[in-house]
């Protein structure tokens, strides 16, 4: 695991502070792999899930830091959605 996707799912599970994520979903982040979100936890994986988002590392970034809101990624387009959308907006809520 590269030091990137190291970092991305520590950032993640800080977001989560604790929580469950009901659903599964992926972010694939364009030349450096896959994380899972599931209700066993954030971890680096190309697991099938419920629904995927794929983004370059820098608009991935930005989301995690909360200086993108990712309806507004998505809206742009620098953020794809393949699956179930319900699922990627109780994500969008858990990760803000």
């Amino acid at each position: 695991m590269t030091d990137i996707m190291a970092e991305a799912v520590e950032a993640i599970e800080k977001k989560l502070e604790g929580s469950v994520f009901d659903g599964s979903a992926k972010f694939v982040i364009q030349d450096e792999g896959a994380i899972i979100i599931d209700s066993s936890g954030v971890r680096v994986s190309d697991d099938e899930t419920e629904v995927t988002l794929s983004a370059s590392l820098e608009t991935f970034q930005e989301i995690l830091q909360g200086d993108l809101d990712s309806a507004s990624a998505f809206m742009t387009g620098r953020l794809q959605l393949d699956g179930d959308m319900s699922v990627a907006m109780r994500l969008a809520s858990v990760l803000s």
